[in-house]
């Protein structure tokens, strides 16, 4: 088995043109693209993640991570400052 680091849009016609781009069949310009070969336009950006895709906690990992009675109770490592604000939030009034 012979192996060897692909050139760049290595077609064996000329006319290279536009933004080179990795491809599973290796480094291809646009005119040599998969989309090019079957007579698509140019592929346009997507939208992208939404605005709060990681700013949003799941429901489990809010619960794991803001849980004041496993803090409160030290069954979760905490520093001192967050453990006394836990009890403090945890703690009934009387």
């Amino acid at each position: 088995m012979s192996s060897r680091i692909p050139q760049p849009c290595d077609a064996p016609n000329g006319g290279h043109t536009g933004e080179l781009r990795f491809y599973i069949s290796g480094w291809k310009c646009d005119a040599h693209a998969p989309w090019a070969a079957k007579g698509l336009p140019k592929p346009q950006p997507g939208p992208g993640l939404p605005a709060g895709a990681w700013a949003t906690p799941s429901p489990i990992s809010d619960s794991r991570v803001h849980d004041d009675r496993a803090v409160a109770s030290g069954k979760r490592r905490a520093n001192p400052a967050t453990y006394r604000a836990a009890q403090a939030a945890v703690q009934k009034p009387t």
